[in-house]
């Protein structure tokens, strides 16, 4: 039987999602007062690509039509990265992770004062940049002072509508809003490829492999991130009084991509931004022997994808070390008086565990590598607008997944439920056999 209270929870969750996505659609099309669209729609057709394309992915569009939602929630992404290192090397945050919920809540706090101040600095370089490329009807200071404010207002509503979808809803909700600004072009994406196999610029056998391969490349996706590497953990029995404790066998998950999708956003933002740079300022026909060389760094070039995988390596070993402590989980593992089998607790067990996590590193960034590369692979072999990107695919899967499993854990009471009505149940029809006998 299923539970009617957990049902409508369920249910009210899922309403206030689709009710937040309604929101975030309307306002990624109310544009920024001031501002020549006719002159902007031709930039952006003209320059789509470096890293002005991966803002704009992740604000669902809004980035290219500048609207109040523009700088979507990279603010309080970038915050939050930044927060995170800071809490590893700064002893005040250290101090703030180990008091448990009151200290993550302050460093929350601190994450959006710290993102108030990043979408100022972006909001003004973005509206200093539409004055300086003359896409603006007044480029006066009036002008400058409204843009900021509405840009800076559209990223603080959208955080707090996140915050919102996290309480109320089902997941993480800055995390499900990046998801929604990228599907939110796949129709569009969709409808390009079926134009091309209408006009025969692309055969139905190319399309059926592509979908094939999309459909492959997601179950990969998935199954790299479902595995883990299980260290064995065991508890010696301990007497407490009369007592015994302990005699346990326990394991250590730890994930192939401890990293994330933190190392391809990082990779992609590093190597795009000179190449866009050179885009804004005139082309590398003024540049010289500088434009050159910037321009082999653009995407879908072989220095690109080079340096793009070097990069992905590395923040995939940096971020690993800054957000795994191996020194600490030793020191857990041996104050609770946890031994792994045939290691001597201290820090044998954290040079252990560092190496374990090397091993998972690496093979973990080869895969964030493979991921990110296939779709550039995919462009230039076929010609195709390839939409899921190798840094989007990761997200996208990544998050739903989350969604998932949270989804999972609310429907429990009513598995449960089920579970002891189902015995009560057999239990009734035992009772009733007895008494007939």
């Amino acid at each position: 039987m299923i539970d009617p209270d957990t049902y409508q929870d369920i249910r009210n969750r899922i309403l206030f999602i689709l009710f937040a996505v309604a929101i975030f659609r309307l306002g990624a099309h109310i544009p920024v007062p001031g501002i020549d669209y006719v002159k902007l729609s031709e930039y952006f057709s003209k320059y789509q690509g470096g890293i002005v394309g991966l803002f704009n992915m992740f604000s669902g569009g809004a980035f290219a039509r500048l609207t109040i939602f523009a700088l979507g929630v990279m603010p309080y992404i970038s915050a939050s990265i930044i927060m995170q290192l800071l809490s590893t090397s700064m002893p005040n945050l250290m101090q703030l992770k180990k008091e448990g919920d009151s200290g993550r809540r302050k460093i929350s706090q601190y994450t959006r004062y710290l993102a108030v101040v990043i979408s100022c600095l972006q909001g003004s370089a973005t509206t200093t940049w539409l004055m300086s490329q003359d896409l603006v009807v007044d480029p006066s200071v009036l002008f400058f002072v409204t843009s900021v404010a509405t840009l800076v207002t559209g990223t603080m509503f959208l955080i707090w509508l996140g915050e919102q979808m996290t309480e109320k809803g089902i997941g993480n909700g800055i995390s499900l809003l990046i998801v929604l600004g990228i599907v939110s072009r796949l129709p569009q994406s969709t409808g390009q490829l079926l134009t091309q196999v209408r006009q025969g610029q692309m055969a139905s056998m190319t399309l059926i492999a592509l979908s094939l391969f999309v459909v492959a490349l997601i179950m990969f996706v998935v199954f790299m991130e479902r595995a883990q590497r299980k260290i064995t953990i065991n508890y010696p029995k301990r007497q407490m009084g009369n007592k015994m404790y302990g005699g346990q066998t326990s394991s250590l998950p730890l994930k192939i991509n401890i990293a994330g999708v933190i190392p391809p956003i990082f990779a992609s933002m590093i190597i795009m931004f000179p190449g866009t740079l050179l885009n804004w300022f005139g082309g590398h026909s003024k540049a010289g022997i500088l434009g050159e060389l910037l321009y082999s760094i653009s995407p879908g070039q072989p220095l690109y994808l080079f340096l793009f995988s070097l990069a992905i390596i590395y923040f995939c070993f940096f971020y690993t070390s800054i957000m795994f402590d191996t020194k600490d989980v030793a020191d857990n593992l041996k104050r609770n008086g946890a031994l792994i089998p045939g290691v001597r607790p201290g820090n044998n067990t954290a040079k252990y565990i560092n190496n374990v996590v090397t091993r998972l590193t690496l093979i973990g960034s080869i895969y964030l590598v493979f991921v990110s590369l296939v779709p550039q692979f995919l462009i230039t072999a076929w010609k195709v607008p390839f939409y899921f990107g190798g840094t989007s695919l990761l997200i996208i899967v990544v998050v739903l997944m989350d969604f998932v499993g949270q989804l999972q854990t609310h429907m429990l009471p009513m598995k449960y439920r089920e579970m002891s009505g189902v015995k009560q149940t057999g239990k009734s029809k035992k009772a009733k056999l007895e008494l007939l006998r």
